[in-house]
């Protein structure tokens, strides 16, 4: 005979409350657990709109007030000016991006010669190996100041390493920590011109050219000069002034060029020589005489004259 089963428990009142009571607290943990939830995504999406925010505001404010040493000492032409003595003629910095002041006109007489180079270009270096003695005897005697453009024209022809770049920025550390050494520097970088296609110079034998140009080893201008280099510290400015000889208009007082469309690109009294290659002294000779006109066969200083 199978007994009954016991009767099923009846909860009473005071278990009944009590059941209540840890539902209701359950189901408030549940709600506080989602509420901290919501509010922890909330927080963080405000955190992320904050930082996106101060990111855009530090970009605007970077791009707007941008200092004004961008640009090297001596180069507010985009180019450095050589006159008498070999000495440079002194100007201040502008940002990388600011258009260019031309030189002020040399006194009657004395002609000026531009050159726009790529110190990886062959045929920059031929012209300077054939008229750099010309240019040289002509600044010397009085008779004409040479303003050198160091450009970046050739930039993907150094197996990588920006030596087109990397020599123009040199260069610009040079006009500004030692300007009166520049043409020194820019001879030497023609004389130790690596071949289009290889690496080029390292930073460290730009340096070295540098020391060896004259750039005074014994004082803070050469490790100057060497930081600057190592940094790339002039490298926007450089492809800045490379944009604008290619755009125009040029930085030349008197020149109805508005352009130049490779290097060299030499200009003398604002004409452009159109050379022919191979260049011959002769013809740069010639062209100089031509170019000055009258003016420079009565200059009383220069001597001796270039010959045709």
């Amino acid at each position: 005979m199978n007994e009954a089963p016991p009767p099923a428990h009846t909860p009473t009142r005071g278990e009944r409350r009590a059941e209540a009571r840890e539902k209701a607290r359950v189901l408030r943990e549940s709600q506080r657990k989602k509420e901290r939830r919501t509010l922890w995504i909330v927080q963080g999406s405000i955190a992320v709109v904050v930082v996106a925010i101060i990111a855009v505001v530090a970009l605007v404010l970077t791009n707007s007030v941008r200092p004004e040493g961008d640009g090297p000492l001596n180069m507010a032409s985009d180019g450095i000016k050589i006159g008498q003595n070999f000495e440079a003629v002194a100007t201040p910095s502008r940002p990388a991006g600011a258009r260019p002041i031309p030189s002020e006109p040399n006194p009657a007489g004395v002609v000026e010669i531009q050159v726009f180079v790529d110190y990886l270009c062959p045929r920059c270096a031929e012209f300077d190996a054939e008229n750099g003695e010309l240019i040289r005897t002509l600044i010397e005697s009085g008779a004409a100041t040479v303003e050198y453009h160091p450009l970046s024209t050739l930039t993907n022809l150094s197996a990588g390493t920006r030596y087109s770049l990397r020599s123009a920025n040199a260069a610009a550390c040079v006009a500004n920590y030692a300007p009166n050494r520049y043409l020194d520097f820019h001879e030497a970088l023609f004389v130790n011109q690596p071949e289009e296609g290889t690496p080029g110079l390292t930073d460290e034998e730009l340096v070295e050219l540098a020391a060896r140009a004259g750039v005074d080893a014994s004082t803070v201008t050469l490790n100057a000069v060497e930081q600057c280099v190592d940094d790339l510290r002039f490298r926007d400015w450089v492809q800045a002034a490379t944009e604008r000889a290619l755009e125009g208009p040029l930085p030349i007082s008197d020149t109805s060029v508005e352009s130049i469309s490779g290097t060299p690109a030499v200009f003398v009294n604002g004409d452009l020589f159109e050379f022919r290659y191979p260049f011959e002294q002769s013809e740069f000779s010639q062209f100089v005489l031509e170019a000055a006109g009258a003016e420079f066969a009565t200059n009383p200083t220069p001597t001796p004259t270039p010959s045709p």
